[in-house]
């Protein structure tokens, strides 16, 4: 008898083993598991909703099913060539197939337009003077892994921005994109002279983004309020820079070969503000002539500190992901 409980105890135990090692066998959700939702001051973005996905190959579909203001959402199967850009409606999510989808040789832009999401595209060479997204007179906007690229092989000018934010656009968050070998990274407020428009909007978040050899515009942000964290920048000749009276949050983001992280007083007449906790700056020069007030966000989030950073952002940014 203690024979047969013997032998049940070790099958028992036998059993459990095996379960244990199957369930260790099955991939857990990644930390870096994508949001569903905009955090950030772009939060509230629902793009398309529940409307019915519509999935388009070619320049001539995709222009036409992105035009009007109408819930809609449109997947992108494939790369298409622009020349120029696209204009995208209010009320529009646009996603890419696969993680190879998107555009080359230009762009899209959002221009007094509302609610619209931007994800899993691949948008590469914007030849100027087209951005790979150009976001104008427009509110509540997600753009959101994607992988933005050209080259560093033409002139700074040759291509333009690779995500530009200005004329009073507001309440947009830029979260788990790579950008790539480029001059002119991210600008928000095009001109110094623009105070009239800009004051009190372009209000930006930027989280989880990878750049790695964009030489400055990490972003360039004049007028507006800019929270910038949990991002890995590599290769930058100058990150962050606040200009024209920006206030701009720099938290836990990570540098590695670059020259300035952060800079408050360059190129513009009236310097910005910035505000800078947890980062880790590889050796990068700091330049902060003005002490920000943006200290609190006025939205909830949580920033992983900058320990966690790279891996996270490796792991969870750009297309393929989501």
């Amino acid at each position: 008898m203690s024979t047969i409980i013997g032998r049940r105890r070790l099958a028992a135990l036998f059993a459990s083993t095996v379960a244990v090692a199957a369930l260790s066998a099955i991939p857990q959700q990644s930390a870096v598991a994508a949001e569903t939702a905009p955090i950030g001051f772009g939060a509230g973005t629902t793009g398309g909703g529940s409307a019915a996905p519509v999935t388009v190959s070619t320049l001539a579909a995709f222009t036409s099913a992105v035009a009007s203001d109408s819930a809609k959402v449109v997947r992108v199967s494939g790369l298409i060539t622009l020349s120029g850009q696209v204009d995208i409606g209010s009320n529009t999510t646009v996603l890419g197939v696969g993680s190879a989808s998107g555009f080359t040789g230009g762009g899209l832009r959002i221009k007094e337009s509302a609610n619209v999401i931007i994800r899993n595209l691949r948008i590469s060479k914007p030849v100027a003077p087209a951005d790979g997204i150009t976001v104008q007179k427009s509110t509540k906007v997600w753009i959101d892994h994607n992988a933005f690229s050209a080259d560093r092989d033409h002139d700074k000018d040759y291509y333009d921005g690779l995500l530009d934010i200005s004329h009073a656009s507001d309440h947009v968050t830029v979260s788990w994109n790579t950008f790539k070998d480029h001059f002119k990274g991210s600008l928000v407020g095009h001109s110094d002279n623009n105070s009239g428009e800009d004051t009190g909007h372009l209000r930006v978040t930027y989280h989880h983004n990878q750049f790695s050899d964009v030489y400055s515009r990490i972003p360039s942000l004049r007028f507006g309020t800019g929270h910038f964290y949990d991002n890995y920048v590599q290769g930058a000749e100058t990150a962050c820079h606040s200009r024209m009276g920006a206030q701009m949050l720099v938290e836990n983001n990570v540098f590695r070969d670059t020259k300035v992280a952060v800079t408050t007083n360059r190129s513009s007449d009236v310097d910005g503000y910035a505000v800078l906790r947890g980062n880790d700056l590889g050796g990068a020069a700091t330049e902060v002539s003005q002490t920000g007030s943006f200290t609190t966000p006025p939205y909830s989030y949580t920033a992983e500190p900058a320990s966690s950073v790279v891996a996270s952002v490796t792991a969870g940014a750009g297309t393929g992901k989501i």
